[in-house]
């Protein structure tokens, strides 16, 4: 992976045992002694830190509400809270659950994430109480019995820069609630639940390193360590390294508009900070397969690209545009964005689902393959773009593109209903990729500067086998992106999940997905975990006329069509479905699944809670991080993205 790489630890602060205070908290339907909340630290930086509490209801009833309320010792202090309102008094503070809700579900959890300040010293609660009680839970003062050392560590997976470690699990007399990672005795990676496996990142290459487990409960005992195995890093290598460090965000050409989500706005909801690449969508390619500009009958929009003027309120830096400014639009703002997060890539994105039309006659010849990759790199990357009198188009003379994502939907199989499809797209395909790493290699050695190339691709297996030769255009990748999404909706004639991570109990097909079919179709195909980076949505789709059917929450049932939706049946972005009114909010924790039913209408959608299990499960398998589709789906606040970043960052 050639971009540059931020480090993730995490230090684990005690499960806590604290007494209870008074306080007059809402009723539960959960028991109280059931219901846990376990504290980890994140992050820390210079007079910062991050830190989440995972409240786990080990009941049989749902946790209808709840109330945390925190004491932290002096000089510590929370600066911003997502997944909670909260209410602060000198150094107490009182959590309740957000505005659209927030039921831990039976047997579940539910995490609440936060930045930090501090002075120095410590920074983990010294009290704590869930709905009046000790937040160690009925253990709570009586449990001073540690569980037993984790057995069996050992590295099930190692790369230049990440160690992924797997134990057998420990024993405890009343419950284990998660593990600490700890390399050279020092906590680097802390776990929830029951998870017996964990990726720690952020390593040198060619370096040896060792590592230990210990088993905490959540009473704040810990175990003796376990066994401790040294293991080396490989050497630095071409692909991604730490897991789930990659985390692209799709920005939409069009969203400016009914949307009205600016550039601007991944600035101020803390997003662009938290992005490591944006793929700008989409890339035109015309019937005589070049990248274009021209705003010709719908199929191009220069002026949302670099004409529309954005004034001083609706600008990154705050300075209006002129009208004889030689650029302005997106990519302008794209560029003025980079100043400020230089951390950021930003590449195009070729094709999509709509624009993917000539792509199969754009590969067909040797001949089309240089045409179009040599068009598209001189419009993008070198900036030749006529549309700027004497200044060079919007490419490297402004800094704006670091690489091309090749969206083609889909060689070898269907996609949008005009595309074209032939059976040697799989071959061409595969020439494609090759001619446009040699362009770019090319222009690298001229210009000095680094270009990333990137591939969104399908979750589906057939379409794998139908359209792309793994093994040979791996190599040529920095990383690939691979969908995550899209799995049912509103051309199935019943429900089922969009999203979900593995496969549903009950989901009679009659195709049957998930991300981990998915990833598994990539990697038994010759993909590598950390060239893989998982693609989550920021919307939802839904269905109408569902009946409860005998689960009585919607799934898997009969429907009269797609939902209505803002822009488009069936389909609708996550900040409108969170507010959505009347409807119960369901999980199927196992398959990784959230959805929102009324009695006649289900959305299946992810909330912050399912973003941070994919999160979770990228880190698990390995993977080189997330891809969102798209960020002009979340709130004003970033939310979504924030609970990733969290997710990521422990």
């Amino acid at each position: 992976m050639r971009s540059p790489r931020k480090r993730w630890l995490v230090a684990a602060a005690a499960a806590l045992l604290a007494l209870p205070t008074t306080l007059t908290a809402a009723p539960a339907a959960a028991a109280p002694s059931d219901v846990t909340v376990v504290y980890t630290e994140g992050d820390r930086w210079n007079t910062g830190y991050s830190g989440q509490f995972t409240i786990a209801n080990a009941s049989s009833a749902p946790l209808t509400d709840w109330t945390i309320e925190f004491t932290l010792p002096a000089g510590a202090s929370v600066t911003s809270l997502w997944n909670a309102t909260m209410r602060r008094s000198g150094s107490t503070y009182v959590l309740t659950p957000p505005s659209w809700g927030a039921p831990v579900p039976a047997g579940g959890s539910y995490g609440i994430g936060f930045n930090g300040a501090f002075s120095g010293g410590e920074t983990a609660p010294v009290t704590c109480t869930i709905n009046g009680a000790p937040c160690a839970g009925g253990a709570g003062e009586d449990d001073t019995t540690p569980p037993s050392a984790p057995s069996g560590l050992r590295a099930t997976d190692v790369t230049s820069t990440s160690v992924t470690l797997s134990w057998n699990a420990a024993q405890d007399n009343v419950g284990v609630a998660g593990y600490e990672v700890l390399q050279g005795g020092e906590v680097v990676r802390s776990t929830v639940g029951t998870a017996t496996t964990a990726t720690v990142g952020g390593l040198s290459p060619d370096t040896e390193y060792s590592y230990s487990v210990r088993a905490y409960d959540a009473a704040g005992n810990r175990s003796a360590a376990s066994t401790p195995i040294t293991t080396r890093t490989g050497e630095q290598g071409g692909g991604p390294g730490p897991a789930a460090e990659v985390r692209v965000g799709y920005f939409t050409q069009w969203g400016i508009y009914g949307r009205d989500y600016l550039v601007q706005d991944m600035d101020r909801s803390g997003t662009a900070e938290k992005l490591t690449h944006i793929n700008y969508a989409f890339a035109n390619v015309s019937a005589d397969g070049q990248c274009f500009q021209a705003n010709q009958a719908g199929v191009g929009d220069a002026y949302a690209d670099y004409g529309r003027s954005f004034g001083a309120a609706d600008s990154v830096d705050g300075v209006g545009d002129t009208w004889d400014q030689a650029l302005r639009g997106n990519f302008n703002q794209l560029r003025e964005l980079k100043e400020k997060h230089p951390h950021l890539k930003v590449n195009i994105s070729i094709g999509g689902w709509t624009w993917s039309r000539h792509l199969s006659d754009a590969a067909l010849t040797d001949a089309s393959r240089e045409r179009v990759v040599r068009s598209c790199i001189d419009m993008y990357l070198r900036g030749n773009l006529p549309v700027i009198d004497g200044a060079g188009g919007p490419g490297s003379a402004y800094g704006i593109f670091d690489g091309i994502d090749l969206d083609w939907e889909w060689p070898g199989s269907e996609g949008h209903e005009h595309n074209t499809v032939r059976p040697e797209d799989k071959e061409n395909f595969t020439a494609l990729v090759q001619e446009f790493r040699d362009q770019l290699d090319a222009l690298e050695a001229e210009t000095g500067r680094t270009f990333e190339l990137t591939s969104f691709m399908p979750a589906d297996p057939e379409k794998i086998d139908a359209g792309y030769e793994v093994a040979e255009i791996m190599p040529n990748f920095d990383f690939v992106t691979v969908q995550g999404y899209d799995f049912h909706g509103g051309w199935d004639s019943a429900t089922g999940h969009q999203s979900n991570l593995r496969l549903a109990e009950g989901d009679p097909g009659p195709r049957l997905f998930s991300s981990e079919i998915a990833v598994d179709a990539w990697i038994e195909r010759g993909a590598k975990a950390e060239d893989l980076v998982l693609g989550v949505p920021f919307y939802g789709r839904g269905w109408r006329g569902v009946s409860a059917g005998p689960a009585g929450d919607g799934m898997f049932q009969p429907a009269s069509g797609p939902a209505p939706g803002t822009y488009e049946a069936g389909i609708e972005d996550w900040k409108k479905l969170k507010n959505l009114q009347g409807y119960e909010l369901y999980r199927d924790d196992a398959a990784g699944a959230a959805w929102l039913y009324n009695g006649d209408t289900l959305w299946t959608y992810d909330d912050e809670t399912s973003m941070a299990q994919k999160a979770d499960w990228a880190q698990e398998r390995g993977l080189g991080g997330v891809m969102v589709w798209s960020v002009d789906g979340d709130d004003a606040q970033g939310s979504l993205m924030a609970a990733l970043d969290q997710a990521l960052d422990n």
